[in-house]
């Protein structure tokens, strides 16, 4: 596996390197100081799994690393990591299409948590991050799209939907026009009783959703 890390400190990048050889011994680390050397490492590298993003890196402005990255490979799963904890930060990374957010201060074992979360497809926030979010949605057990009354198509809108992926995304994977994606989201978001994405993320969360549906195997939509 090969994990892109960019960071502009490079003694935080070392260390996060060598606790990533923990999780997977067989782990593939590509540096990168900012995001001009993050895009030439994924141009070179098409194997690249997993991007590890700090928030602040130099040259550009709060989240705007997310949303040039995610513009130009939204395919490959993103994770935040930033000493900033603020709910709006997490948020709004969330809502640009990260698939966790892992706070500088977490320990070791919560950044394997987020990581494995991602892994397998699921989004990662920490622990109460989103409490102003989740607290209109009520805790459920754990269920099925199919008791929400999702149908097999709205299911794989689902699943994209939590990988974060933007809509045109969405419609170009499943070979749908971007109207008719639009209408399974909003199905898929009225049958989770939310309005938003962001909403939808945590929702999934909270009634520890398993994606087996679209026919792949079951996976928990998101764990904490």
């Amino acid at each position: 596996m090969k994990i892109l890390l960019v960071d502009d400190h490079a003694l935080f990048r070392d260390g996060v390197a060598l606790l990533l050889k923990e999780l997977d011994p067989a782990v593939q680390v590509c540096h990168a100081a900012n995001v001009r050397e993050a895009l030439v490492a994924l141009e070179a590298s098409a194997d690249i799994e997993l991007i590890l993003l700090d928030v602040i890196l130099p040259g550009t402005h709060g989240l705007q690393a997310l949303e040039e990255v995610r513009e130009r490979h939204p395919g490959v799963p993103l994770v935040m990591m930033s000493s900033l904890e603020d709910q709006v930060t997490i948020v709004r990374s969330i809502q640009l299409g990260a698939m966790g957010f892992i706070p500088k201060s977490a320990s070791s074992h919560q950044m394997f948590e987020a990581l494995r979360t991602v892994l397998a497809h699921g989004i990662y926030v920490p622990p109460l991050s989103l409490a102003g979010v989740a607290l209109a949605i009520p805790v459920q057990p754990r269920t099925t799209p199919a008791e929400l009354g999702l149908t097999p198509r709205q299911t794989q809108v689902l699943r994209l939907i939590l990988e974060g992926k933007p809509m045109k995304l969405i419609a170009l994977e499943l070979g749908l026009s971007q109207n008719t994606a639009k209408t399974h989201v909003s199905a898929v978001l009225r049958g989770l009783d939310v309005t938003t994405r962001t909403q939808a993320i945590v929702a999934a969360s909270r009634m520890g959703l398993m994606l087996d549906g679209d026919g792949s195997r079951s996976t928990p939509a998101a764990a904490r």
